[in-house]
């Protein structure tokens, strides 16, 4: 029988993915985590009073702003592709979306939309993009705009790099030393760690928008339609013989190599590795990697970049959507 105390230290917490494609909000219910999630997109139309009744009748999340009707979430992606238009972002290659002012008031609606009517418990860990590799990204203002509104929402919040918590969240079997790579929709997020401390994480910009503007441009297509086709049906095995896998398959290589380059490279400009004595895992997670085959490709690009460290295998996340959530939930947990 679970104790008392422990159903009430599980309460205390969540894990928070704020995402460029997706939000995910991790819980625990005794022994399970338990996972809810929006899609971080939006389209705009017109304002009409019979379209706002309707869309509330229907219970589709939706924001009034000026002469505009904004419909947020699940239901975006089928908006979009019903008007023939390109859902637009809160964010931005992993960051609040500077040309969006409303981003975070979005962004707020989804969170509460995903707590529901759950008091806040005192500790909420959301996840954070790590700089690119070789620049000087500015992420300081969006962590602390997300700090604030967590906040104000009545959370104690702190953050973590997504690449580490992917590492919470799989690499328990190995002390939490290997490398947590998180493919999502802004940025792919990498992060190194020796017995759970981060050694170095960077950031790839060419990430799942890349690849849907990369195939939207050479087939014509929007870019809200290649990304509906890409969840869908695209895959590594097999030969693809209409375009826009063919498209897709050019794009996700190239986003492959530019995760496994910048590997290399950090690699080579970090001083002081340790020698882990070991082959260390690689943890893959995130929506763009989840198209059958993914992991297989991956192994075959990382084998031929010529790390310094020994691999022991490349696997793909048990949830790969929700491991990002769930390893800001590790890290809440155990800060209570």
């Amino acid at each position: 029988m679970k104790s008392k105390n422990n159903e009430d230290h599980n309460r205390m917490a969540l894990g928070l993915d704020v995402g460029t494609s997706r939000i995910v909000l991790a819980g625990r219910n005794g022994e399970d985590y338990t996972f809810r999630s929006e899609r971080n997109s939006f389209v705009a139309v017109p304002f009409a009073k019979m379209s706002q009744r309707t869309l509330a009748r229907e219970r589709i999340p939706h924001l009034v702003r000026g002469g505009e009707l904004f419909i947020y979430g699940e239901q975006c992606e089928r908006f979009a592709d019903l008007f023939h238009l390109e859902a637009r972002r809160p964010m931005n290659r992993g960051m609040l979306n500077p040309a969006e002012p409303d981003g975070l008031l979005l962004i707020r609606r989804m969170i509460e939309s995903l707590s529901g009517d759950a008091k806040p418990p005192a500790k909420i860990c959301f996840s954070v993009p790590a700089p690119p590799l070789g620049a000087e990204a500015n992420v300081t203002y969006h962590e602390a705009a997300l700090g604030e509104l967590l906040r104000e929402m009545g959370y104690e919040p702190f953050s973590i790099n997504e690449g580490l918590a992917v590492i919470y969240s799989e690499l328990d079997d190995s002390n939490y030393t290997g490398i947590g790579i998180s493919f999502g929709g802004g940025l792919c997020n990498v992060c190194l760690a020796y017995l759970s401390a981060p050694l170095f994480s960077f950031s790839v910009p060419k990430a799942g928008d890349f690849i849907d503007a990369s195939v939207a441009s050479v087939c014509g297509e929007l870019a809200t339609r290649v990304r509906i086709v890409k969840e869908g049906s695209f895959h590594f095995n097999g030969k693809p013989a209409e375009k826009v896998q063919q498209a897709l398959s050019v794009y996700y290589t190239e986003m492959m190599d530019g995760v496994a380059t910048g590997l290399k490279s950090a690699f080579a400009n970090t001083l002081n590795v340790p020698k882990i004595g070991r082959p260390v895992p690689v943890v893959l997670s995130g929506g763009s990697a989840l198209p059958t085959g993914f992991p297989e490709r991956f192994e075959e690009i990382l084998s031929a970049s010529s790390l310094p460290v020994p691999l022991s295998d490349v696997r793909l996340a048990a949830d790969p959507l929700n491991a990002t959530a769930k390893g800001a939930l590790v890290a809440a947990l155990a800060e209570i």
